[in-house]
């Protein structure tokens, strides 16, 4: 792989790591919406899954970033993201008082969101079978995949 090849993983790296880092942090210092979602999808002890999810993400999308057990972190990442847009973001959202008007740019934006979810899903996919490339931890620990 050439030089150049590398520094466009590197930087795909960085652009694929900073969604899970930003929004990990932001549940771990705020996670009352998370957890107002994690409640409207019916699952159990919303405040605690939402701290989990912070984490999972910050940890997550930091391994992204250094390049670090990138294939179990990049399937990781594609489970996680093909879940929650299932969960979260299929369907249509209903609040209640809320104007039509207002649900339908709602319910648009949420298919955007579960098309971006899908999107990622297959970049981690990409990552974890062609690997973090030379400027990782990985490549460092000679731990890269091989890709035929």
């Amino acid at each position: 792989m050439s030089n150049t090849q590398n520094i466009v993983i590197l930087v795909a790296r960085i652009l694929l790591s900073f969604i899970f880092i930003y929004s990990g942090f932001g549940k771990l210092t705020d996670p009352a919406s998370t957890a107002g979602m994690i409640t409207g999808a019916g699952l159990p002890a919303a405040t605690a899954l939402a701290y989990l999810a912070g984490l999972f993400e910050l940890v997550t999308g930091l391994a992204v970033l250094v390049g670090f057990q990138t294939k179990i972190v990049g399937w990781a990442l594609a489970a996680f993201c093909v879940f929650t847009g299932l969960v979260f973001h299929s369907g249509t959202v209903a609040v209640p008082g809320w104007p039509d008007a207002a649900l339908g740019w709602i319910n648009a934006l949420n298919g955007i969101m579960l098309m971006k979810n899908f999107t990622l899903a297959g970049a981690y996919i990409l990552l974890a079978t062609f690997g973090p490339g030379l400027y990782s931890i990985d490549a460092r620990r000679g731990a890269l995949p091989v890709a035929a």
